[in-house]
């Protein structure tokens, strides 16, 4: 039970360090600016969109907003 005890101890202690690491060089932040969001960017980027410069303006048309 102590040999399992002690693992188990060393195991949380290298979870913990690993996790300082992260937190102190900011490891994810770095990880989602350099790798996540250049390809959401070209993923996003090269969507299909409606053109709305396009559509026609009808100032005269608006929706009837009478209420009862």
């Amino acid at each position: 039970m102590k040999k399992l005890l002690g693992k188990l101890l060393k195991l949380v202690l290298l979870a913990n360090v690993a996790l300082f690491i992260v937190f102190f060089f900011d490891l994810d932040g770095k990880l989602l600016f350099n790798v996540v969001e250049p390809f959401l960017k070209k993923h996003y980027d090269d969507m299909e969109r409606k053109d709305t410069m396009k559509s026609p303006y009808d100032i005269d048309k608006f929706p009837k907003y009478e209420y009862q």
